[in-house]
């Protein structure tokens, strides 16, 4: 890619979050990086040595195939023999947008000899189609209904690297990881639940070097979009409003039902978000205790709580006996800890916005907050995504944060880890414990 990516110091990690996901610049010669990559990839797989001109997206990629043991070599699993992948994918959620994905993707497939495929969240491909003799060549491959394209069991790829990083990516030649991968070129983008936020599967399209262009990513993640956009117009209208909840990074909540928003104070922002958590609802002496560290405080204070946030609110929308909203709440915390939970952890990053209601001393409010920053760090912990590290560790709530700026020391080239190393050693000397960093080596 361009020179942002030599680089050094604390610039290289701004530049790198802003990275494009192309393989080659527009006008580049595909057939002057080939062998440059190949020889980086011989590298690694001999010695786990990255050399350039390996993007970091695809170097992360490759320290994760590692990771996974995916062999060099070798070929696709196929978990589903054709009976068994035709129920599968007629049951599906992005089987009702396939003629939408068809008739966008069917003359540029045909005309460019590509194939368009889609797979599930698991990187199981359920569809793949296109032009007839690119088609039986990639089968050679596996690339077949019914195998498994994730990055964990075949390395780097499109479909199984969109996946992954939950973003539009593009790879070319031998960036793939495995060998009998590497005379192609993907492109593949994510498709997300457009109600939920659940990822579903991605689209992807394989061909030759002519897809390594910056044109076939913004194609595929065009195709994505009008997929999940088919996804919400086919989505049957809730039987009642949805309530929004903004809770995270602020102190007094955002409440919007049926278009109307309302700021709420910081007592009824941690009853809105108890509220939320329980939809079977709470009674009086179960919000005293998740709300009320002293005991003494009587129930007649909580309950003119709870009137005049039915005043706020609506009577429609406040029920008592037992305290519960009557109707289905999007939160956003909850949408982070739904992605968390489906692996999704660029996609969860991308909602957070920081703790939940960082100023509430509300016992049940505090452990929730803890619970997710906990589950979210972990899970960029064990990515070791720098652009994600970096993210949170350049975040108000992330700058003092240890574990996250020794993870985004280890997880960055070693040209570009001065600045993030001198932030671990003062921060360690802070707080009065060892960086738990080897020196860097010459």
């Amino acid at each position: 890619m361009g020179a942002a990516h030599s680089m050094c110091g604390e610039a290289a990690v701004t530049d790198r979050r802003d990275e494009s996901w192309v393989a080659l610049d527009a006008g580049a010669d595909p057939s002057e990086r080939i062998p440059q990559l190949r020889s980086a990839h011989e590298q690694f797989t001999a010695n786990g040595r990255m050399a350039r001109p390996v993007r970091p997206l695809v170097a992360a990629s490759w320290q994760r195939s590692a990771r996974a043991r995916v062999s060099p070599d070798g070929a696709a699993r196929v978990e589903l023999g054709e009976d068994d992948v035709a129920a599968y994918r007629d049951g599906h959620p992005l089987a009702r947008v396939m003629p939408v994905v068809r008739e966008l993707t069917g003359a540029y497939a045909g005309d460019g000899e590509h194939v368009v495929a889609v797979c599930d969240a698991q990187g199981r491909l359920l569809w793949v189609e296109g032009h007839a003799r690119t088609r039986a060549a990639a089968a050679r491959m596996n690339f077949v209904p019914g195998a498994r394209w994730a990055e964990s069991a075949v390395g780097t790829n499109a479909p199984g690297t969109a996946l992954a990083e939950d973003r539009p990516v593009q790879v070319f030649s031998a960036e793939h990881f495995r060998r009998p991968v590497q005379a192609w070129t993907c492109a593949a983008a994510p498709v997300h639940d457009p109600r939920t936020g659940r990822l579903l599967g991605a689209v992807d399209l394989t061909g030759g070097d002519s897809l390594a262009h910056p044109h076939s990513l913004g194609f595929v993640q065009a195709v994505a979009r009008a997929a999940e956009a088919e996804l919400a117009l086919l989505a049957p209208r809730p039987a009642r409003s949805t309530i929004r909840l903004c809770a995270l990074g602020r102190d007094e909540a955002l409440f919007d039902a049926d278009g109307r928003t309302v700021r709420l104070s910081r007592r009824h922002s941690e009853i809105a978000v108890l509220l939320a958590c329980h939809p079977e609802g709470l009674t009086t002496d179960g919000m005293l205790m998740a709300l009320y560290e002293d005991e003494t405080v009587r129930p007649v204070t909580l309950r003119a709580e709870l009137s005049r946030l039915r005043g706020l609110l609506g009577p429609d929308l406040l029920a008592s006996r037992p305290y519960r909203l009557t109707a289905p709440v999007d939160a956003d915390f909850d949408t982070v800890a739904r992605r968390l939970g489906s692996g999704a952890v660029a996609a969860a990053m991308n909602v957070y916005g920081g703790p939940l209601l960082p100023g509430s001393q509300a016992p049940a409010v505090a452990r929730l907050r803890r619970r997710l920053a906990d589950q979210l760090r972990a899970a960029l912990i064990a990515r070791a995504d720098p652009g994600l590290l970096s993210d949170w560790a350049y975040s108000p709530w992330g700058e003092d944060d240890l574990p996250v700026w020794r993870a985004l020391a280890e997880a960055l080239p070693r040209c570009q880890q001065a600045s993030v190393r001198a932030r671990l050693t003062e921060l360690a000397a802070e707080q009065g414990l060892a960086t738990g960093l080897q020196p860097p080596r010459a």
